[in-house]
């Protein structure tokens, strides 16, 4: 009898003890119909180039510039989360934010040789809406997928040519980009923290056709650019 009560008290206990811990943190805000937080993450920006070919003449010689993206930059992004329940597991969120970011672009003669090198910073006012379907809920975690569009205006494209700073390209400020992505939400106590990362493509050609007087075989070198993110954002709501 003796056994057989501490082996019922040993049973309760570990009982216990997996409940407290797999107890489900945080479980109203599966069940509010708007909810609000911020996010904070980082970035790379890219270019898409697809060079012109266009020959320069320089002497009795015919000559090409062939641009190429540099080594990726780090960057930094932050905005507002609000999110509105539309099912169990679907979402409709609306981040607008800002990103900052740059990207190196070099531009090689047809035999390799570097010909310059040009820092294009990028500023962006990011308007994204986007579609997050949740999996169930596992404990105290729960993965999701996240797609949509995000439209964004470059507020520090190169507005004016900089001989200073070997600027000899414009960009356009206006893009419409899609975006996928996964992540996990983590439940915590009083909060819930989602790591994500997205992979965002612009759809427009971003390099301005107006082409500096002085060098204009740099703009006339590049056919297009169209603009890729790369982003690991943390959301805590």
């Amino acid at each position: 009898m003796k056994r057989i009560i501490i082996i019922a008290l040993i049973i309760i206990s570990q009982t216990t003890w997996a409940q407290e811990k797999f107890a489900l943190n945080y479980q109203e805000i599966d069940y509010k119909v708007l909810h609000f937080g911020f996010t904070v993450g980082f970035n790379t920006m890219d270019f898409g180039i697809t060079p012109s070919m266009q020959p320069r003449i320089s002497g009795t010689d015919t000559l090409f510039l062939i641009p190429e993206l540099n080594n990726l930059s780090p960057g930094f992004h932050v905005g507002v989360v609000s999110s509105l329940r539309l099912s169990d597991n679907f979402d409709f969120r609306f981040l607008p934010g800002i990103t900052l970011g740059q990207r190196n672009v070099l531009f090689y003669d047809q035999v390799g040789n570097l010909d310059s090198e040009m820092s294009i910073e990028s500023t962006f006012i990011d308007l994204p809406f986007l579609i997050k379907y949740k999996a169930n809920r596992l404990k105290n975690y729960r993965p999701y997928l996240i797609g949509g569009v995000n439209i964004r205006n470059d507020m520090a494209r190169n507005k004016e040519f900089n001989e200073d700073e070997k600027i000899y390209i414009k960009l356009k400020p206006f893009d419409i980009y899609y975006e996928v992505g996964f992540g996990i939400d983590f439940y915590m106590t009083f909060f819930k923290l989602s790591t994500e990362l997205k992979y965002s493509v612009g759809t427009r050609d971003v390099v301005s056709s107006d082409a500096s007087p002085d060098r204009p075989e740099y703009a006339n070198s590049i056919d297009s650019f169209k603009s890729r993110l790369f982003m690991v954002s943390f959301h805590f709501e």
